[in-house]
């Protein structure tokens, strides 16, 4: 069974190895791969490869078959994904993989940072692909949740909604963290019934993930137990994908889903249900 999370050692002891593939997933690669990266580590460019154009969704099926088959993936490969300057985008790409069936994916702890805090070795060399023809078997969109999804839902006992934003973000102060664009939301607040659990809460100083314990108490003392069904939302998803990773994969719920619309979606909606 391949362990959802990889520790910076561990790669470094496999790097090169048969059936691996690492990938760096960016915002902005300019400031990151392109500046350096793992050596071999594959690029995944979050706003192109993992977005539809030019409506706004995920890409579907056929687009993430010509994405793996581009960075030569075989659907046997171990992935291993690492973030820019933290692991937001990494998760996204690791929630998107297990929509669309593709088991052997972890997430390395720690990200970018980690790898560079150790003094391990990194490259402006991109690696020799060798294309493959990747097809997808199944596609799960039980680990997704849209609008209508979360509006029938409101006020349910038997769902547990969090906003993983900042607190600012939560309470309508902001509507986007300082160091990112503005996705123009119209109104500031979160969903009604919305915990707020931000991300950043589930990370040592170093971006690596704290003990087991102490997330579960985290999430259990705000009420989010894994017998509800959890959605969680951000500002356009890949913070919630990063708090997908620790609730479905490190603690084992059962039910876990990302609503990637999140709060650029639904404080642009007439008439959805704001508090503050």
């Amino acid at each position: 069974m391949t362990m959802p999370l990889v520790e910076a050692e561990w790669l470094r002891e496999r790097l090169g190895s048969r059936g691996l593939k690492v990938v760096e997933v960016d915002y902005d690669p300019a400031s990151a791969y392109n500046i350096g990266h793992i050596p071999g580590a594959l690029l995944i460019d979050w706003k192109k490869d993992l977005n539809k154009y030019p409506e706004r969704d995920i890409v579907g099926p056929e687009e993430f078959e010509d994405l793996m088959s581009r960075l030569g993936v075989e659907p046997g490969d171990h992935v291993v994904l690492y973030g820019d300057y933290n692991n937001w985008f990494a998760a996204f790409a690791y929630w998107v993989m297990k929509i669309y069936g593709h088991d052997k994916v972890s997430l390395l702890n720690g990200g970018r940072s980690r790898w560079i805090r150790l003094g391990y070795p990194m490259t402006r060399d991109p690696p020799e692909v060798e294309r493959t023809s990747y097809r997808v078997n199944r596609i799960d969109l039980t680990l997704r949740a849209y609008f209508l999804d979360v509006l029938k839902r409101l006020r349910d006992p038997g769902v547990a909604l969090v906003d993983v934003r900042s607190p600012d973000e939560y309470h309508g102060r902001i509507t986007a963290p300082p160091e990112y664009p503005n996705e123009a939301a119209q109104r500031g607040g979160h969903i009604p019934g919305a915990v707020n659990i931000p991300w950043a809460s589930t990370v040592d100083e170093e971006g690596r993930f704290k003990p087991l314990e102490e997330l579960r108490r985290i999430y259990e003392s705000a009420g989010v137990t894994p017998d509800k069904e959890v959605i969680v939302y951000c500002r356009i998803g890949e913070r919630a994908a990063h708090t997908f990773f620790v609730l479905k994969e490190l603690l084992g719920y059962p039910r876990v889903r990302v609503y990637d619309g999140s709060w650029s979606e639904w404080g642009n909606m007439v008439g959805a249900p704001i508090e503050r």
